[in-house]
């Protein structure tokens, strides 16, 4: 087999010995150098092989079609002879295969349906550092393999890792580097118009790249959507002897395979790619390389159990691997949408795929492995635990996982499906009910996107769907009805296919909450759709697709669902109960009862109030929330007043009585209105009845001696003292009911002198004395004086020590 010279050969005896004497090697080689075809076909003759399949993986089903084929030209033979692959929806193997090219996932199911492996010598993950989770998984389940297979190999092969790090993972495996080539790629700069849309810079600066330099373009851009508007802008425009070819993973082989076959002679082509042309792919006579500078990813949010499609900048690994396109087999260009300076504000490397995922999957992978915790395997990144957590509830939800993270013989079934286990649990219910075919269409329309259309309403395309006539969707019927026979079941009636989502995506049953085209979802989160859509008017729907953060998330797939199917499915979780909460319009407190699923509410009618003592619990807490405006008497404000004095000067022992105090906790007011349910029907007898119970009676006699709520006058009055003044307790008091004494009237055992207010006959202030003693023998006279005249029938002797005290006038005449 005489095959043309490529970089990695260079590297190829290495890798052979390093395998005849490790059970593990990693091979670093750059884009171009050849990896991908060369290294299976050099392990065809080794000797530890013997008659063992080479497994080749592949992060894609473009990819892995397009590696199989080249290898199987450069063997002259046809795929699927001593070269064939395995890929979702497509399988071209026979008893004569040697080298199968599989997808990570398909390579996942493989390891769980045969952990030993049998049959297979060498397993080899090409594009590791794409970092995608079924590649992370893969290798980890392999490593694990190997215990029970010594004899097992396994490659990693990239052309960006670091090297020695995955080396530790694989046992300290031996590292082989291939030097590769790299035709020189000449970068320019065309910083973006803000003002301008995408697919419009896109587009001039395809067009400008194509009068200026020679060769097929290829063009980056972030997904389907602006391929599509950036192929209408070139449309007409393009030079004469310009092709223009789409390739993005909803297309179908045929036309995937058209847009990375060579030109035709004499022709040159412009490829408007997403990040699926980034490595892998060599797509010959390429010199150009238009990037955008964007790519769309997959984020899972743990919060919510969404994972959403996010455009964000590419990173600068993802950037130098598309500018490396431009050079795979002559020199070229690669003109790129931004400032240069921008380069370096770039993430170094994109997130692997484990950090950022929905790990339902994976974490039913490792179940069905019998590791509950995923540091029993050997990952290069572990899973993060909170999406770990999500993901085990989830499945615990779905009775894949019992209460200890163990697989149920459910989760057995949805393993041996190829599929999310949201979408395995609905096909398997389904077939529960006689309906596996429509759950199956359904779940292949949730994972093919473009199959039936791109309208929101999944029934909607589900009927496009079952009308296409096309080979993708020949192929896509194909696969669901393989998935409906695995799941079993008897042929019945069809169902809604609201209902069959609904066991799929339970978290994201939609309320309709706030206007026409405003839902609630189940989880508590928020999304919308168009007011025009004709699910806008559905009361509930199931969503299958969210794009967009919080307040702007955009419902993009969803099915309208019936009240009497959600009853029937979730009666088990609806949980009914009656609620009584504080109206503050009304002043009373009210029962409503509510049904909710979760952060739905499915009904929500008044009710009589079933607890009186509850109810009596929510108004304590009204009331003291506005402690003030109660209906306290003058006492009881004396009252408090005088507890909170004394806590001042003497301590913690005395309660503090004050509005903000009081605020802090119902306990003290809740046993005393028992009954109630209106803050009109609280009274001071209430509020009394309450302060009994803060002041006991031996404190309250205490307080009695300590701070006398009234002062004895010498005229024989009782006059209240005030404990909640700002100047400390004080006596307002006319002036001659003190006449003859001659010490400052006090409290707390004499400690606290009284700020008196002397009072004029007419109960005016006349002075303000902490030193009464001090009044009468200076400021007296000339007080007297003053006032003698206006209050001629009242005492005004010279001498008050010596005067008797008096609440009376002079009888008239005197």
């Amino acid at each position: 087999m005489s095959l043309p010279p490529l970089p990695i050969d260079d590297a190829l005896p290495g890798l052979l010995a390093a395998l005849d004497q490790h059970s593990a090697a990693v091979l670093v080689a750059p884009p171009g150098a050849g990896k991908t075809t060369r290294v299976p076909l050099a392990l065809l003759p080794a000797p530890w092989r013997k008659d063992g399949r080479i497994i080749l993986l592949e992060p894609r089903r473009l990819a892995a079609r397009a590696a199989a084929a080249q290898m199987a030209r450069l063997l002259g033979e046809d795929v699927g002879q001593t070269v064939g692959y395995r890929v979702r929806m497509d399988s071209r193997v026979s008893a004569r295969t040697r080298i199968e090219v599989v997808t990570e996932g398909v390579f996942t199911r493989m390891l769980l349906d045969d952990p030993e492996l049998t049959g297979i010598a060498v397993v080899l993950f090409d594009e590791f550092h794409e970092r995608s989770l079924d590649g992370d998984l893969g290798l980890a389940l392999a490593l694990d393999a190997t215990a029970l297979r010594p004899d097992l190999k396994l490659v990693v092969m990239s052309a960006t890792i670091d090297g020695a790090r995955v080396a530790t993972l694989l046992g300290d495996a031996p590292v082989v580097a291939s030097e590769g080539r790299a035709f020189p790629v000449e970068t320019l700069y065309a910083p973006p118009d803000p003002l301008q849309r995408l697919e419009d810079q896109v587009a001039a600066a395809t067009l400008q790249a194509l009068r200026t330099h020679p060769g097929s373009a290829l063009v980056f851009l972030p997904g389907q959507g602006e391929i599509t508007r950036t192929a209408e802008r070139l449309a007409g425009r393009l030079p004469a002897g310009t092709d223009l070819a789409p390739l993005y993973g909803q297309l179908t082989p045929a036309e995937q395979d058209r847009a990375i076959r060579p030109a035709e002679p004499g022709r040159r082509k412009v490829v408007l790619a997403t990040s699926i042309a980034e490595t892998s792919l060599t797509i010959e006579g390429v010199r150009i390389v238009i990037d955008s500078g964007f790519r769309r990813v997959p984020v899972y949010e743990p919060a919510t159990g969404l994972s959403t499609l996010e455009t964000r900048r590419v990173s600068r690994a993802g950037a130098d691997q598309r500018r490396g396109r431009a050079g795979r087999v002559e020199p070229g260009v690669c003109i790129r949408l931004w400032n240069e300076g921008q380069t370096a504000a770039l993430v170094p490397f994109d997130t692997p795929e484990i950090l950022a995922a929905d790990l339902a999957d994976l974490a039913l992978d490792l179940a069905a492995w019998g590791v509950t915790d995923p540091a029993q395997l050997r990952f290069l990144d572990p899973p993060p635990a909170p999406a770990w957590a999500e993901a085990v509830a989830l499945l615990q939800r779905l009775d894949a996982l019992d209460m200890e993270g163990r697989i149920t013989a459910m989760g057995r079934q949805l393993s041996r499906l190829p599929l999310h286990p949201r979408l395995a649990h609905m096909v398997v219910a389904g077939a529960a009910e006689g309906d596996a075919a429509t759950a199956a269409e359904l779940a292949v329309l949730v994972t093919e996107r473009g199959l039936g259309g791109t309208g929101t309403d999944l029934v909607h395309r589900l009927d496009a769907f079952r009308r296409d006539r096309s080979r993708r969707a020949e192929d896509a019927r194909s696969l669901a009805r393989r998935w409906a026979r695995s799941a079993g079941g008897s042929q019945g009636e069809p169902l809604a296919p609201g209902r069959h989502l609904a066991r799929a995506f339970p978290d994201r049953i939609a309320q309709q909450a706030g206007g026409r085209g405003r839902f609630r979802l189940a989880n508590g989160r928020q999304a919308a759709l168009e007011e025009t859509d004709a699910l806008a008017r559905e009361p509930f729907l199931v969503v299958t697709e969210i794009t967009g953060a919080a307040a702007t998330a955009r419902i993009r797939g969803a099915a309208a669902l019936d009240r009497a199917d959600l009853d029937d499915l979730f009666a088990h979780r609806i949980e009914g109960d009656v609620r009584l909460s504080f109206d503050a319009a009304s002043g009373s407190v009210r029962a409503r009862r509510l049904r909710r699923l979760d952060a739905l509410v499915l009904a929500d009618e008044p009710v009589a109030i079933p607890d009186p003592e509850a109810a009596s619990g929510i108004l304590a807490q009204a009331a003291v929330e506005r402690v003030a405006t109660l209906p306290w008497s003058k006492d009881q404000l004396a009252l408090r007043g005088r507890s909170s004095f004394l806590r001042t000067h003497l301590g913690e022992a005395w309660p503090d009585l004050s509005d903000s105090a009081l605020a802090q906790s119902s306990d003290w007011l809740a046993p005393y209105i028992s009954g109630l349910t209106r803050l009109a029907d609280i009274t001071a007898a209430h509020l009394g009845n309450a302060l009994d119970g803060l002041l006991p009676y031996g404190q309250r006699q205490e307080m009695e001696r300590l701070l006398p709520s009234h002062f004895a006058a010498p005229s024989g009055s009782h006059v209240p003292i005030d404990y909640a003044g700002e100047n400390g307790p004080t006596l307002e008091i006319r002036v001659q009911e003190l006449f003859g004494l001659d010490r400052h009237p006090s409290v707390a055992n004499g400690k606290v002198p009284l700020l008196i207010v002397l009072l004029s006959p007419a109960h005016r202030p006349i002075q303000t004395t902490r030193d009464l003693p001090g009044f009468w023998r200076g400021s007296w006279r000339d007080v007297a004086r003053d006032l003698k005249g206006r209050y001629p029938r009242h005492p005004w002797p010279d001498d008050p020590l010596a005067a008797p005290a008096t609440n009376r006038a002079k009888p008239r005449g005197t």
